[in-house]
């Protein structure tokens, strides 16, 4: 799973939201993206990334940033979690994880000692020009709002 790291082209993908409107990375050319991808939407630690994701959205916003969430989960899942919690922002479905694999998000984990492959939670800052400004994988969720602002900060 190659990584991506700062400077490098963020990888392009249309995909649906929880609306079934398709979102394109580079519809978002001129304004900076917070992309964060998370394994499951209604789990404690998607929960709790994606709420402070959506609290912390005005003062992302105030930084020219907008946030999209990226899981493997069905737009049907994605609408349930959004009108749950009340995101507001895209979330978009990656059934296939094409989209995963491309950004390196998509790999090999571990639980209770049962190996399979899903997402790697992980956090990105693309700047206006659609480049890698930032990138944090494995990231946990109570950190990715404060990595991701002082990656917007600087």
């Amino acid at each position: 799973m190659a990584q991506l790291k700062p400077g490098d082209k963020a990888p392009e993908f249309a995909l649906v939201d929880q609306h079934g409107k398709k979102v394109r990375l580079k519809d978002r050319r001129g304004r900076k993206t917070v992309v964060y991808f998370y394994p499951k939407a209604n789990t404690s630690g998607c929960t709790a990334q994606s709420c402070a994701l959506r609290d912390a959205e005005p003062d992302l916003g105030k930084l020219g940033a907008d946030v999209i969430g990226i899981s493997p989960d069905q737009p049907g899942a994605q609408l349930k979690f959004d009108e749950k919690y009340g995101l507001g922002f895209p979330l978009l479905s990656d059934a296939e994880h094409a989209t995963a694999e491309a950004w390196g998000v998509w790999g090999e984990k571990s639980l209770y000692g049962r190996k399979f492959m899903g997402i790697i939670r992980s956090a990105f800052v693309v700047d206006d020009k659609g480049k890698i400004a930032a990138a944090f994988y494995k990231v946990s969720p109570k950190d990715t709002v404060a990595k991701v602002t002082k990656a917007l900060e600087s």
